[in-house]
């Protein structure tokens, strides 16, 4: 049984222009103790998508249209808002991509910490408070008793966001939502924090990891979804979409990557950008930016299919009958 389930998830955003569809008929799963890898371009979704998991969508001018996310039995969209708030931070955690946003300005960093711990575990203030100081130690912020007293902006964009991964895992939450959760930190303090979500990971505890870097993706994951203009384009093993990409965005992912074998002067990039969730083509989303469109992408958007061994891909070259030319 899978840990999460998500089904036919569509959200749209009211704006001046008219209304834009972030997210469209996105469904997908999470098992326990998996690692799940979300990527493609900025504006294709992702972070909206995993927003909508614990309904924390702005509303307005955001609203879910239409799914169901199951964790468990319970679906997370039609709980309760008291269920709710009992399921994020405790058995669902996120990483949010911008730390300074997500942190109160107005609170100190031990008060934030201790009082999501004092809301879903049975402690006294002294034993949060100590709880709390632990792992900030653990994700490695020097001095981290004193940084307790501090408020969020005092300190660095690297150390905010080691304050928000220690709060995501804290709780030991069941799964944990990361979006771009190390983009601000060196090199050694990733590993450091990966290092640490690869020990909870004993415990059965899955991972969402949106992020733009293929090889985080390579290094942390065992399925990859690709996401493209508000729908999923791709779903496979890592090592399947790696070795046999299907989608040609997919492809130009991956080829865009830098890698020595190709030499130094070898980078490939996806022409055109992301259209506006506005302005979305009538056919396949990515017709525009393919070497491979043809007159039915044109017209009719493609369905994911079963490429074998649970690989799936939205294109009508994945479809008995076509190939790559």
């Amino acid at each position: 049984m899978s840990l999460l389930s998500v089904n036919n998830l569509s959200v749209e955003f009211a704006v001046d222009e008219g209304t834009l569809r972030a997210v469209d008929d996105v469904s997908f799963y999470i098992s326990r103790g998996e690692s799940l890898g979300l990527v493609g371009e900025s504006g294709c979704g992702k972070s909206v998508a995993a927003l909508a998991l614990t309904r924390l969508i702005p509303s307005p001018p955001g609203r879910i249209v239409s799914g169901q996310v199951f964790l468990g039995d319970r679906d997370l969209l039609r709980l309760k808002p008291d269920a709710l708030r009992a399921v994020r931070g405790s058995e669902i955690s996120m990483i949010f991509q911008e730390p300074l946003s997500a942190l109160s300005p107005l609170h100190r960093i031990g008060k934030q910490m201790t009082e999501g711990i004092g809301f879903h575990k049975d402690m006294s203030r002294k034993e949060a408070w100590q709880y709390a100081l632990s792992w900030l130690k653990r994700v490695g912020i020097p001095d981290a008793g004193q940084r307790m007293y501090s408020y969020p902006f005092q300190l660095s964009g690297g150390m905010q966001q080691r304050v928000m991964i220690a709060m995501a895992l804290m709780l030991s939450p069941g799964l944990i939502i990361a979006d771009e959760p190390t983009t601000a930190l060196d090199v050694t303090t990733q590993a450091q924090i990966f290092n640490l979500i690869r020990e909870m990971k004993q415990n059965e505890t899955a991972l969402l990891l949106i992020t733009h870097d293929m090889g985080v993706v390579w290094e942390m994951c065992e399925r990859v979804i690709v996401m493209y203009a508000s729908r999923i384009v791709e779903s496979a093993k890592i090592e399947e979409i790696f070795s046999r990409p299907v989608h040609p965005y997919t492809r130009g992912l991956l080829e865009a990557i830098p890698t020595p074998a190709r030499g130094r002067n070898y980078l490939k990039d996806i022409p055109g950008q992301v259209p506006s969730p506005l302005r979305y083509p009538q056919g396949c989303h990515f017709q525009d930016r393919c070497g491979y469109a043809f007159e039915r992408c044109r017209n009719e958007k493609p369905g994911l299919v079963d490429c074998g061994d649970g690989h799936l891909a939205a294109c009508f070259l994945a479809y008995p009958g076509r190939e790559y030319k």
